[in-house]
């Protein structure tokens, strides 16, 4: 007796928390799945992000820094971003308060300015926009969609819980879909919300474990220590040591310097100094649509000498497992970390996640209907369904 009571008060739990939530966690599924092959569409129509390979070397920064200029002469130039032979360099403006992003992309043999990008507009930045803001103030919209994003969380499994089969009957009925003994949507309906979403489980627990990183630093931090993570995830840039006499062109020394360290590097970026103190950031990333395993780096603008950091965003060769793992969270929740199948499927993880909700009111819905005016439910196959899926539907 008292598991049932305990089992209904889980059925009640997850039944208001998945209708307060419901249409929350219907957009960031939709907006996942639209934003899943975001990198290579933009590839496939974007052609000034790609240049003709030349037998020559590539314009240092400084250079680079000086033709971009000239588009943002007062704005503040983030970094250059070096992204292979056969792609066009970046130059990227940045800044929070006034807050501004764009880039400008450049022929980095030549100079030659091809497009001028705002991205705080288009379709994709509108799709990103829903996903983390849910269209909202940055601040609240963050909140709420993390929020919704525990809820989610916990419907996934308290939804194991309910799912699981307490009768030998009912085993079959939960891993497949048998729906010619039974001409009922109501079945139907409840087949899709309950064997889908035990399919998806793991990868909705991952997605979930994923946005929350992103959305609450408390639960970044928490999970990061409960890894046994000891190194901060607030990124910090260390601080150059003032000298009266400075290194002539140090960007440009440091990125010779990146090149040689990181041949095979498929990406090479470079971070001017934002003020007097500040040291040079570098980064060189070997792979290509993936981040986590990218080396961080920084240098005294004055004597060039390497800085360490105790933050999460240093050399990949030092960092712990834990580490690895926080620094991979961006990649497992887009699958890129997998390549193109990793994205394919969550993908479709994506949008089979987002049908729960769906289902999940459909079931409410009918429950609803029933109570307020019961119909025949007679069914020739109704007594093949065990009790316990007799009473949810």
């Amino acid at each position: 007796m008292k598991k049932n009571n305990f089992k209904k008060a889980i059925n009640k739990i997850h039944l208001w928390l998945g209708l307060s939530s419901g249409i929350i966690v219907f957009i960031i599924a939709i907006t996942g799945c639209l934003y899943a092959f975001q990198e290579e569409i933009q590839n496939y129509t974007e052609e000034y992000r790609f240049v003709e390979k030349q037998n020559k070397a590539f314009l240092p920064p400084s250079k680079l820094e000086q033709i971009a200029r000239k588009e943002f002469p007062n704005k503040s130039l983030h970094a250059i971003k070096y992204n292979g032979p056969e792609k066009s360099a970046e130059a990227i403006f940045f800044h929070y308060e006034p807050t501004y992003y764009h880039i400008i992309y450049l022929n980095p043999y030549t100079g030659k300015a091809l497009k001028n990008v705002n991205m705080d507009e288009g379709f994709f930045n509108f799709i990103l926009d829903g996903h983390f803001y849910l269209w909202l103030p940055d601040q609240i919209g963050q909140t709420v969609c993390a929020s919704a994003t525990l809820i989610f969380l916990i419907l996934v499994l308290s939804g194991l819980y309910l799912w699981f089969p307490r009768s030998k009957n009912a085993v079959k009925q939960r891993f497949t879909f048998n729906w010619k003994e039974t001409t009922r949507w109501k079945r139907k309906n409840y087949d899709l919300h309950s064997i889908t979403g035990f399919y998806v489980l793991l990868i909705a627990l991952i997605f979930a474990i994923t946005g929350l990183v992103f959305g609450f630093e408390w639960f970044a931090k928490s999970f990061h220590s409960a890894l046994g993570g000891e190194k901060s995830l607030v990124y910090v840039d260390p601080v150059s040591a003032k000298k009266t006499i400075a290194v002539t062109k140090p960007v440009d020394k440091i990125w010779i310097r990146m090149q040689k360290e990181y041949p095979n590097a498929k990406s090479i970026e470079v971070h001017p100094p934002e003020n007097d103190s500040t040291a040079i950031a570098a980064n060189a990333n070997p792979e290509e649509g993936t981040f986590w395993k990218t080396d961080y780096r920084y240098f005294d603008q004055y004597s060039l000498k390497e800085l360490e950091v105790n933050h999460l965003y240093g050399k990949y060769n030092d960092a712990a497992v834990s580490d690895k793992l926080l620094r991979m969270n961006y990649d497992l929740h887009t699958g890129a970390v997998f390549g193109l199948a990793g994205k394919i499927f969550a993908f479709l993880i994506s949008l089979l996640i987002a049908t729960l909700p769906i289902s999940g009111f459909y079931i409410w819905w009918g429950r609803h209907r029933k109570e307020k005016n019961k119909t025949d439910i007679a069914s020739t196959t109704i007594d093949k369904i065990p009790t316990e899926v007799q009473e949810i539907i």
